[in-house]
């Protein structure tokens, strides 16, 4: 939607400039300890060659990774958890953490949830909302308009110019596949990942409606355990500017 900016966007932006690094990499070495439990060669686990390539990206050290991944052999005590629930203005959010102690996490996740002025749901309450997908993000060239009809001419059905890049959806079997064509086109892959996309947004269309929802996201998306945080709010680019004047 032109001039909106949806949360993936936005998680983005607040990603690249406010994330201190040590807690990322933290981040990034439990969601590469998990996915190397499918197996510890990323040519052979396209799980583990997501994880990998998001903490190269970030500049996590060589070695850092090399430990997560003698983790995941050596049986760490961590596994994946999703929670389920409304923010304010009755917008939908699932959180995916990694944890090694789910009671803890849970109630962690309740408290944000409730001080925000949400509500944690039962599984299955809020996912029906989302559909699972592989998404890359493309760099824009100087002609955004013709790189996306190279993109269609490709096969790429589903797409979208964003103020950061050209976010591409595409079925999760095919990412792998996908990634590799829009590199021999040429064009910059920024980032590929498995997401969550809502299917129907929820627009905000006031400052202090807009500024209590993102300041609520971005607490969950900030707890140690918390990896990755969906929401199906659509903010117009206006209103967004506005946030933390």
């Amino acid at each position: 939607m032109s001039g909106h900016s949806k949360w993936s966007t936005i998680k983005r932006q607040k990603e690249s400039t406010d994330i201190k690094r040590g807690l990322l990499f933290s981040k990034l070495a439990r969601a590469i300890t998990i996915a190397a439990r499918e197996g510890v060669n990323p040519d052979a686990n396209f799980k583990l060659r997501l994880a990998i390539d998001r903490a190269r990206a970030a500049n996590m050290p060589k070695d850092n990774i090399e430990r997560a991944i003698t983790k995941a052999v050596g049986g760490a005590a961590v596994e994946e958890v999703t929670y389920e629930g409304y923010g304010p203005s009755g917008v939908a959010v699932v959180v995916q953490a990694v944890t090694d102690n789910k009671n803890r996490t849970a109630q962690e996740i309740k408290n944000l949830f409730e001080r925000g002025g949400g509500r944690l749901g039962n599984p299955g309450s809020v996912s029906y909302q989302f559909e699972e997908l592989g998404q890359l993000l493309v760099q824009k060239t100087s002609s955004p308009e013709e790189q996306m009809l190279a993109l269609i001419d490709a096969g790429v059905e589903d797409l979208e110019e964003t103020p950061d890049g050209i976010e591409i959806f595409v079925n999760t079997r095919e990412l792998s596949s996908l990634r590799e064509k829009i590199n021999e086109l040429g064009f910059g892959v920024v980032s590929s990942e498995f997401v969550l996309r809502p299917k129907n947004l929820i627009t905000i269309n006031n400052q202090s409606g807009a500024q209590k929802v993102v300041s609520f996201l971005e607490n969950i998306q900030a707890h140690d355990d918390v990896q990755n945080v969906w929401a199906n709010i659509d903010i117009p680019q206006e209103v967004l500017g506005q946030i933390g004047k």
